[in-house]
């Protein structure tokens, strides 16, 4: 849990999709309108200074990226070096993700995407990865929560595609009795 980490998101998704800073940056926890154009020139000004480059994930990750950022990167590789999925939550997630996406490309073949987060950037991550969220319930609350949600879905796929019958196995008939 963490205040704040919508700025170095909206930074990195900016970085590393190309997007404009304005349409990856959200009210976060709820500041007003001056609070959202100070937000938005600050990470512009953060781009600025620090230049990063949107290919590299590590660079991105080390000018305009937090520790939390990049632990959760790190699990992400982790993971699915293991050949696990990775469920991916809200933005900072998100964030994380697209920093392990431009370390290993092919890590996007891992991703749950749990639920559609309302901060704007999420969307733009997610479409970059190529992921279509589980559910889109307008939540803002991070935490964990959409992945909370998603689990039981993701649960149910699994068990479905390990634990349920083909036609041939359940004896069902192919049109020709």
């Amino acid at each position: 849990m963490g205040i704040g980490n919508t700025t170095p998101s909206a930074a990195i998704t900016a970085a590393v999709t190309g997007a404009d800073v304005a349409s990856v940056t959200g009210r976060g926890t709820g500041v007003d309108d001056a609070g959202l154009e100070a937000k938005i020139a600050t990470i512009r000004r953060a781009l600025e200074v620090n230049q990063p480059d949107g290919s590299d994930g590590m660079d991105v990750l080390t000018k305009v990226g937090g520790f939390e950022i990049g632990v959760l990167a790190g699990v992400m590789l982790g993971a699915a070096a293991r050949n696990c999925a990775v469920v991916v939550d809200g933005f900072i997630s998100g964030a994380a993700a697209l920093i392990a996406w431009r370390l290993c490309p092919d890590i996007a073949q891992r991703y749950i995407a749990a639920h559609r987060s309302v901060e704007p950037g999420h969307n733009v991550g997610l479409q970059a990865m190529g992921l279509s969220p589980l559910l889109d319930m307008e939540m803002r609350l991070g935490e964990g929560t959409g992945a909370a949600l998603a689990m039981p879905i993701v649960e149910a796929a699994a068990k479905c595609l390990a634990e349920m019958a083909t036609f041939t196995e359940a004896g069902v008939s192919d049109g020709d009795d």
